[in-house]
């Protein structure tokens, strides 16, 4: 009986299989034989309790089982394979013949080279037990398992043609030994040609691979001759014979000089070709004689079970290649897995700006933060207030090469513009009149690390054409100064606004939104991310506790089940101070529901709506006051003047146009 294995990911040390399966493959000649081997290795990858191969039977009128294993009472019978007759891959929710224990499962086709060879189930004494990944390892099973059917009935082949033309047994049973062994055909090439002589005698032999454009892939020859390289464009018959060169043109198209010529010059008179598809790529086998008619129509089906050998093991070699590609894919996902979690840690443990996420969404920004961190492009994250776009521009700059440079955050919406300017390049003294000395601007305090833009939209036009020649020439000047300085800075912008719809109505450059946009990540609002809750909220807990003096004992269910249940408009920073809040009230105990006081979602909507609706009026009113001077209503609400426009626009307040 094969037993349930663990589930887990097909991580590099999970890759052992694959490697057992192309040995396996490689010394085993009966399927039959190997089946239980087969699913006791197979099942390491996709957990089953019973493993079945049912195959065509050799009329082709019926379907059978072909191989099974399995300690069941009584396996899959031969009357109930209707399920298993077509080609489709299928998730069974149902087996047949349940009173087995037999609850799950799933097949998927056996094919090689297009061709359906048979179907391959398993099945599991537990409900529902097989999804969508177990299915596509299901089918990379079945490939390996192509090849062991069809090396078996080549070798029966083999014997069969052997025993006919009189030939030893050892010969065609060690032809197949020299090639199910090799992960490279040609460096086995002469010994493949010295066996096949025994069988088909021949003076020379050339192999061409090409792939589906016409181009070759692999060549070889025997005999001291050059290969037949046909062109690329034509299509090649199943096979040609020529009985004498000297008489026969070759019926297809070489490059080069005259093939033909360079034959008979070397003394050779008869060809035969074989022609067949090795997965993705097509092959052209020759067999040269220097006897005139050295081949004939009888020859034709040994040179072909010869060829279908050759196939096999390139079948083999791309299925081991496939698994080298998987496995190095895989231990690159595993290095930046591991990466993520050792530079989360690291910021944890510096900072206060925890790294907390179980979801896949966050666990996403976090893997291409990684991703981007070792180089200097400029990266633009987006997503809505309070999700954490300053955390994930702190775990970059730890992430990169100026991790040991300053980390330098300016929030573009808390300043005016001519305030802006002079915080982001610095002035020289005397540059305006307040200005007694000069004083360095955020991009030199940022020098040889991070300059953080937050809300990087809220950036007059102006300073936008000053900030992008930053960006395009790494070089500004001081207000009120005439010596360009270099900028060694890397950027990271934020933004909670669409910028691209900030472009089409001309309030943002385009020129800059590309310069910024050359690696953006979407940061997700914590509603979209659930999963995030409970994590962030026990981790905002601890840090809150370290400054009170009877930190809160934890959370209550119905605490919890509130959390879980608020759409936090205010994401994760509205988390942060509610949990905040709670933990005064709860005085050292437990934080319940009550002391959370989240508005439900009517009443929050309602609120937030009544909100904006007094924002609204008390700019409309103070605009109208000041008749609309801008400068003059900014100071009066105690805002910026891009705040300003920002909320002008929010709300659709427009200058009223004087009458003519």
């Amino acid at each position: 009986m094969t037993a349930i294995a663990e589930r887990t990911d097909c991580s590099p040390t999970k890759l052992d299989p694959f490697d057992d399966l192309l040995a396996l493959v490689a010394r085993g000649l009966d399927v039959r034989e190997m089946f239980h081997q087969f699913s006791a290795i197979a099942a390491r990858l996709v957990p089953h309790h019973q493993a079945s191969l049912f195959v065509p039977t050799d009329d082709g009128s019926t379907f059978g089982m072909y191989a099974t294993t399995g300690n069941v009472e009584e396996p899959v019978s031969r009357v109930e394979v209707g399920p298993f007759i077509d080609a489709a891959e299928q998730i069974l929710d149902r087996v047949p013949g349940p009173e087995r224990g037999l609850k799950s499962g799933l097949k998927v086709p056996v094919r090689m080279n297009d061709r359906f060879i048979g179907t391959l189930g398993l099945f599991s004494r537990h409900s529902s037990a097989y999804a969508g990944d177990d299915l596509r390892h299901a089918q990379r099973l079945a490939n390996y398992l192509a090849v062991a059917i069809v090396h078996q009935r080549l070798a029966e082949q083999t014997r069969d043609a052997a025993i006919e033309r009189g030939a030893s047994l050892e010969a065609s049973v060690e032809l197949l030994r020299t090639i199910s062994d090799v992960l490279d055909i040609r460096r086995v090439f002469p010994r493949i040609s010295e066996i096949a002589n025994r069988i088909l005698p021949h003076d020379a032999m050339t192999m061409v691979f090409l792939d589906e454009r016409g181009r070759v892939v692999q060549e070889a020859s025997t005999g001291g001759i050059p290969v037949i390289n046909t062109r690329a464009s034509q299509v090649l018959p199943d096979h040609f014979i020529i009985g004498d060169l000297a008489d026969e043109e070759l019926p297809v198209k070489t490059t080069g000089e005259s093939l033909r010529e360079k034959l008979l010059a070397a003394g050779f008179h008869s060809v035969l070709s074989v022609h067949a598809r090795a997965r993705d790529q097509l092959m052209g086998v020759g067999f040269i004689s220097k006897r005139r008619n050295g081949f004939s129509g009888s020859d034709v089906p040994v040179a072909r079970r010869v060829v279908d050998h050759i196939v096999l093991a390139v079948s083999h070699e791309q299925l081991a290649e496939a698994a080298r590609e998987v496995a190095e894919a895989n231990t690159r996902a595993d290095r930046l897995e591991a990466r993520v979690r050792m530079l989360a840690e690291e910021l944890d443990s510096k900072t206060h700006n925890r790294v907390v996420g179980e979801s896949n969404q966050w666990l996403d920004v976090l893997k291409k933060a990684t991703q981007v961190a070792p180089t200097d492009t400029t990266v633009l994250l987006a997503g809505e207030s309070g999700t954490g776009k300053e955390v994930v521009a702190r775990f970059i700059h730890r992430a990169s090469g100026r991790k040991n440079g300053p980390f330098v955050a300016l929030n573009c919406a808390a300043l005016p513009e001519q305030l802006l300017e002079s915080e982001l390049f610095g002035y020289e003294r005397g540059a305006f009149t307040s200005a007694q000395t000069s004083k360095p601007g955020q991009i030199e305090l940022a020098a040889g690390g991070v300059l953080f833009l937050d809300e990087v939209s809220e950036m007059s036009v102006a300073s936008q054409a000053k900030f992008l020649r930053v960006l395009q020439e790494r070089e500004f000047q001081r207000l009120g100064g005439t010596k360009m300085l270099r900028a060694n800075i890397r950027v990271v912008a934020a933004t909670n606004r669409d910028l691209r719809t900030a472009v089409e109505r001309g309030d943002f450059r385009e020129d800059l939104f590309y310069r910024l946009q050359v690696f953006d990540i979407r940061i997700v609002p914590l509603r979209e991310r659930t999963r995030d809750i409970l994590p962030l909220a026990e981790a905002f807990l601890q840090d809150i506790g370290k400054s009170f003096g009877r930190p809160p004992a934890g959370l209550t269910k119905d605490a919890r089940d509130a959390l879980l249940a608020h759409t936090w408009p205010g994401n994760v920073r509205e988390l942060r101070n509610a949990l905040e809040r709670a933990a005064i009230l709860a005085d050292g105990g437990l934080i319940d529901s009550e002391h959370l006081a989240l508005h439900s979602d009517g009443k929050l909507a309602a609120s937030t709506r009544d909100l904006g609706r007094v924002e609204r009026e008390a700019i409309s009113r103070v605009l109208h006051e000041t008749r609309w001077n801008k400068s003059t209503a900014a100071k009066r609400l105690g805002i910026s003047r891009t705040q300003l426009y920002h909320r002008m626009r929010k709300y659709e307040l427009e200058e009223p146009q004087l009458q003519a």
